[in-house]
Parts: structure tokens; sequence; C-alpha cells
């Protein structure tokens, strides 16, 4: 037989791991950002990522388009999420805005920020993202996430991937700063 101490303590533990886990990811779910302030701030970002990864620059001149999210924030304590909005760059100029979501479950604990760009090289992998209602990542176009040292030995002439990912500009404490898992769904900032 269970006593009712302990059968009280498991659903009050869960709670206070839910509502510690809702006080850390909060401020990701905060991240709600208008249209104008992603006009400015989404070809800012990129612009800054360009002067620091040449390769990124040049992968940008030869993408159909730029997803980028200025500003994604990820927390959690062994529940986590991870939430951002952005904007839909074409030719420089924002055709879209989208918000990228993800939850987690597993060890972890800390919270950053960090900033994605994610370039669609194909007319396919654009006309994809426009028409999906929602896209999970892992799903749909195939997605290559570059990192400093694929970057720095990428060759952009011989680029065979729909869409690539870079992350940039991590600023906190938290292991991992993965695609998988995430969605990416369009959005109507006022």
């Amino acid at each position: 037989m269970i006593s009712r101490a302990n059968s009280d303590s498991l659903p009050t533990r869960r709670k206070v791991l839910v509502a510690g886990t809702l006080l850390v990811v909060s401020p990701a779910v905060a991240v709600a950002a208008s249209r104008a302030e992603l006009d400015r701030d989404g070809p800012a970002s990129l612009q800054r990522l360009y002067a620091a990864s040449p390769k990124a620059a040049e992968l940008g001149s030869k993408a159909r388009a730029v997803l980028v999210f200025p500003q994604i924030v990820k927390a959690g304590f062994m529940v986590g999420g991870q939430n951002g909005s952005g904007v839909l760059l074409q030719k420089g100029r924002p055709i879209g805005y989208y918000r990228i979501s993800a939850g987690s479950f597993g060890f972890q604990a800390g919270a950053q920020t960090f900033s994605y760009a994610l370039f669609f090289m194909t007319a396919d992998s654009l006309a994809y993202l426009k028409k999906s209602d929602g896209w999970a990542i892992g799903s749909g176009p195939s997605v290559v996430v570059v990192d400093k040292g694929m970057a720095a030995s990428m060759n952009t002439t011989t680029l065979s991937q729909a869409v690539y990912a870079m992350p940039y500009g991590q600023k906190g404490l938290m292991g991992g700063i993965g695609l998988e898992g995430s969605k990416i769904t369009p959005i109507h900032p006022s």
C-alpha cells in the first residue's frame, strides 16, 4: 500500500519540476519580435556573421534566400526549450517571417542565446519552406549544419545540399545548439 505522503510527493515533484522549467524557459517564450525589429535585426545579424566568416558571405551570395534568426533563446533544467523569431531575406529584402521552437528532455541545465542562419540553396527547398504550414527539421529538405571547422574547409563551388545552417554568436552556458527537433512555422508579426 502506498502511503498518502508518498503518493502526494510525486505529483508535487512534477509540479516543482514543471514550475522550475517554466521559470527557466519563460524568457524563451517572450522572444516575440515585431516586424520592424526583425527587419532591422535580421540583416544586421547576418552582416555580423558575414564579417566574422567570409565562407558564410560566399554561401549567402549563392543562396536563393537566407532565413535569419537574430536571437534564439535556449534554456532548461532537465526539461528545456528554445524559441526565436526570424526573417526570410531574398536579395537582402524581407519576404517572410518565421518562428523556430523546440522542446527537449534529458540531462541539461543552463541558458544561452545564439543566432542561426539557414541558407536555402535550391528553388525547391525555398518553395517547401514557403508552402509548408510548419517545417519540422528532419523532414523535408536536407539540412547540413556548418560549424567553424567545416566552414574553414568548405568549397562553395561544390555545394550539393538543399539547406545549410550556420549557428553563430553564442552567449551563455548550455550544452548543444542543434536544430534537431526544431519546428519552423510562419508568423505574422505586427
